[in-house]
């Protein structure tokens, strides 16, 4: 919906400029630094301040003075704020306050500390990590459909259906917070029922093609079932650790959308559950009638997968696996931030606020890598650099990378702060002094043998360098570890251990069991086919069958003769049988 996206991102590599007035005040707001300017409106992080101690960093949306007498401009942005303000969910980004400071429409949203899905991907590449573990893949893909389900079924106060779609599900719009909450962000190209300008013309795409729906990428009117295909190729991505649309141009990549036949999942990646192959490819359906009619009921069967399955969803899991994936980042971004702090306490005592208390020294702000998001613009908080400590009058300059999702460029900005104090400097290194001398003494062995060997090794949802028989080194002490094996064609070991004491070491002996079969039966001439195995009568799939033994499959349909037919099949394999039954005399 709105005009500002393209806008709001700044040339690439341009910096903010300390020269620019703030730190300010902007009503109950105080604005640290300006993220980003485009030609209608500017992006700020803020700090509010309120009574007892309140404090709350926000990201403030203001247009330019020279956008006031835009009559349209200026019904899109509140129309625009007005879709964001009525959804209100823990998947969501919120907005928090609508309103007019000095002559100047702004929008205050919510801050998010945590990293977008292409940052996490770029992480893990650059760790190594080879792939996103299953269980994290669909716990971010549940709370996607869970944020998506309450926007496309929000009414407004007199029971009319809004009839949100966001138009722009992508990586770069579904953030990972540090405490294993999903959210989406950038709802500024949301399309509504109750438009109050015009809609976007006939061919205009809005939105990454890589993630559009065909009837999207055509330029055709859309719905939400848009916003359905787009989370199926996320779902694809996540699990299969491949792009799903991925081409030389633009150009191709909409024909491979509109065009071609999408690969199915088990092509990508050997083994991949048949069952929630079907979730994806109903997700990708290329007529919208097909796909799933609401992202409710794409999250049904999704949670129903994992808990038949007894995949170990976790946000508690979730977040410590990103603690860990960014623990460098998170570790320089936490003092950088400290000295935001440090700026926002020296302009509350320079220009007290009447609702605010004075600032003490044992405040502390937390532990932020941050993700600022707006409903046109969605900036992530990214890279700190090493903070360069220069005197200047009331303080330092802080160095700190951003990086805009809307547009991927980098812009630096600078961030002034209080010169430093020893004795803070010296209680702030003493836990890292203390944690350096736990690596060195309080470290504990395990040992992991597997029948047979050969087994890929995971400790807390990362894959480790080893295969069975292994022994790995430098574990905590006292810790509760989860140890995973995997090998093809077998199922997943998975063991909680807690590491008793330094010596000759703990020890995971585990027998694999072959993986089980997956029968997928097709009938190539007859409907309302009935199916028997081993004498029991299931369905078109059958899951969990035992691998290496001979099975006798039986199939009937009305007016066609039963046909039997007997099948072994290897473990963990999906086997397809096309039966062609003949026509009863």
């Amino acid at each position: 919906m709105s005009k500002l996206t393209p806008s709001l991102a700044p040339p690439e590599g341009a910096a903010a400029s300390p020269s620019d007035g703030l730190p300010q005040r902007f009503g109950k707001y105080t604005l640290l630094r300006k993220i980003a300017t485009g030609g209608m409106a500017e992006i700020f992080l803020a700090l509010q301040r309120s009574v007892a101690g309140f404090e709350k960093l926000v990201v403030i949306k203001r247009i330019l003075p020279l956008m006031n007498s835009d009559k349209a401009f200026i019904d899109m942005l509140l129309h625009e704020a007005r879709i964001a303000a009525t959804l209100s969910h823990p998947n969501i980004v919120q907005t928090f306050d609508v309103g007019m400071i000095d002559d100047l429409y702004y929008i205050a949203m919510e801050h998010i500390h945590g990293e977008d899905i292409r940052t996490i991907v770029r992480q893990m590449k650059a760790k190594g990590v080879p792939g996103l573990p299953l269980e994290h893949a669909l716990a971010i893909v549940i709370g996607q459909c869970s944020g998506l389900a309450y926007a496309h079924e929000k009414r407004d106060l007199n029971g009319q259906p809004l009839n949100i779609v966001h138009r722009d599900i992508s990586p770069q719009n579904v953030v990972v917070t540090f405490s294993g909450d999903v959210k989406i962000v950038d709802f500024g190209i949301a399309k509504s029922g109750v438009q109050l300008f015009e809609e976007t013309k006939s061919g205009q795409i809005k939105g990454k093609i890589p993630y559009m729906a065909p009837e999207q990428a055509a330029g055709e009117d859309i719905d939400w079932r848009s916003d359905i295909f787009a989370t199926g190729v996320m779902l694809f991505e996540l699990t299969t650790g491949r792009r799903l649309f991925k081409s030389a141009t633009e150009f191709e990549t909409l024909k491979l959308i509109c065009e071609k036949e999408y690969p199915r999942p088990s092509q990508v990646r050997a083994g991949y559950p048949a069952r929630l192959e079907r979730i994806v490819m109903k997700a990708l359906a290329k007529q919208r009638e097909e796909r799933y009619q609401s992202a409710r009921e794409m999250q049904a069967d999704l949670e129903a997968f994992v808990r038949d399955e007894r995949i170990p969803v976790s946000q508690i899991a979730l977040a410590e696996w990103m603690e860990r994936l960014f623990a460098d980042k998170l570790a320089a971004q936490k003092e950088a931030l400290q000295d935001i702090k440090h700026l926002a306490d020296v302009i509350a005592a320079e220009q007290p606020s009447p609702l605010a208390l004075p600032p003490t020294e044992a405040d502390s702000m937390p532990s932020y890598s941050a993700t600022f998001t707006a409903p046109a613009a969605s900036i992530t908080l990214t890279d700190s650099a090493p903070l360069a400590r220069k005197s200047n009058g009331m303080g330092l300059y802080v160095g700190l990378g951003l990086i805009t999702l809307v547009a991927g460029g980098a812009i630096a900005f600078a961030l002034r702060s209080p010169a430093p104090r020893p004795e803070l400097e010296l209680a702030r290194n003493a836990p890292v002094a203390a944690a350096a001398a736990e690596t060195t003494t309080n470290r504990g062995k395990l040992r992991i043998s597997s029948e047979p060997p050969g087994a890929a090794v995971w400790i807390n949802g990362d894959l480790r360098p080893e295969t069975t028989p292994a022994t790995i080194e430098r574990l905590p002490i006292g810790a509760k570890l989860e140890v995973k094996l995997t090998k093809d064609g077998y199922e997943p070991f998975k063991q909680d251990i807690t590491i008793a004491e330094a010596g000759p070491g703990t020890r995971v002996d585990a027998n694999l069991r072959p993986g089980r079969v997956t029968l997928q039966v097709k009938v190539v001439n007859a409907q309302n086919a009935s199916y028997w195995l081993d004498g029991k009568p299931v369905g078109p799939t059958i899951e969990g069958i035992s691998p290496g033994e001979e099975h006798k499959l039986e199939i009937s349909a009305p007016g066609y003769a039963t046909k039997t037919t007997t099948f072994r099949a290897q473990p963990g394999e999906t086997k397809v049988l096309e039966i062609s039954l003949d026509k009863s005399r």
